[in-house]
């Protein structure tokens, strides 16, 4: 059974910093992109990050020079280090394959970032 479970959401002023982990189980771990998506609240869930199998990275718009993905594959984990972090970062945060698997969706992690 496909397994992604995040964790690392917290609360944290504007400015400050956050390390979001997603801990993976249940397929091949080094074959597959996986990516970190958000979803604020009254809003479409939009994607933030992806590393590929051989660790290209991608990064939206909106958090690129501040966020930072990196996965281990020995421990099939994906990290997002999460700098200067804004309000508008405020959402719940999820990681999923790419491209992303309606099944795999799991209970994400909520960042809240107070101004």
């Amino acid at each position: 059974e496909v397994q992604l479970v995040e964790s690392g959401g917290g609360l944290v002023q504007a400015g400050g910093s956050l390390i979001l982990s997603c801990a993976a189980s249940g397929f091949i771990f080094d074959d597959y992109a996986i990516g970190w998506f958000r979803q604020a609240p009254g809003k479409e869930r939009e994607g933030v990050s992806c590393i590929s199998s051989d660790g290209t990275t991608y990064y939206a718009e909106s958090v690129k020079g501040r966020f930072t993905i990196s996965r281990d594959n020995a421990k099939t984990m994906v990290y997002l280090q999460m700098n200067n972090l804004k309000h508008d970062d405020t959402a719940v945060y999820y990681c999923n394959t790419v491209p992303a698997t309606d099944r795999n969706w799991g209970q994400g992690t909520q960042v809240t970032v107070s101004s």
